[in-house]
């Protein structure tokens, strides 16, 4: 196999304060960055047009960064929409199912955006994805698990003869620790952006404004974005 850039590194980048993290994270090690986001019809689409107000925010306030903050890809998955029965891309009450995940589960989700990712990544000379994935604070995902990445990896490194890394920076840590890898890496300045222009909510509300951010507050995901800003600034 055959890994020809080792210095670039493809973010998947939805917007989010997972995504946001992970970002600065690649941009602190890598020499070129890229950013890839994907329209799969989810009911917080509002996450899409956040994530192109983040991106400039770095742009603009980390001039170390800006210089190598690359393109930046938003994929059309609406088929991958069409065909899951979920609370993120329906209007349904968020609930769990008999198989003891959320109903926010969309079946092969991430399977399907690393697999783009690295058919991006390919075509770009980029063989190194950073993804926000994480088993500490998740609902059971199965496709957030290491060993899941573990086996897409291997695969895409097989299917294209490439050596592919999936970096999961996030995999370990909750998400107080999210927002104090957010603070070492950018300090107060990528703290504020996180909290103003990140996208977490479920709903996709962007009316009600709290300390932590933007959300509707009750959603499991605001919970836990609330959650872990409450653990980090009391420290």
């Amino acid at each position: 196999m055959n890994n020809k850039n080792q210095n670039s590194a493809l973010v998947l980048f939805s917007g989010g304060q997972d995504s946001t993290a992970c970002l600065a994270w690649a941009l602190d090690r890598f020499e070129r960055v890229e950013t890839i986001g994907f329209d799969y019809g989810q009911r917080h689409r509002i996450e899409l047009i956040q994530r192109k107000i983040i991106l400039d925010e770095i742009r603009k306030n980390f001039p170390k960064w800006d210089d190598r903050l690359g393109e930046d890809y938003l994929l059309d998955l609406s088929l991958l929409g069409q065909i899951s029965d979920t609370s993120l891309t329906e209007e349904a009450e968020i609930a769990f199912n008999e198989n003891g995940l959320p109903n926010t589960f969309v079946p092969a989700r991430n399977l399907l955006f690393l697999n783009f990712a690295g058919a991006v990544g390919y075509r770009r000379n980029i063989f190194n994805i950073v993804g926000g994935m994480c088993e500490t604070d998740f609902s059971g995902y199965p496709d957030c698990r290491r060993n899941t990445l573990n086996a897409v990896e291997s695969s895409l490194s097989l299917g294209t003869d490439q050596d592919y890394t999936i970096h999961t920076p996030l995999m370990y840590i909750d998400k107080s620790q999210t927002w104090e890898l957010a603070h070492s890496l950018g300090g107060d300045k990528l703290v504020d952006i996180t909290i103003e222009t990140s996208h977490t909510c479920y709903v996709g509300d962007r009316e009600h404004r709290h300390d932590w951010g933007y959300g509707c507050g009750v959603c499991p995901a605001c919970e836990l974005r609330e959650k872990g800003f409450r653990e980090w600034k009391s420290k």
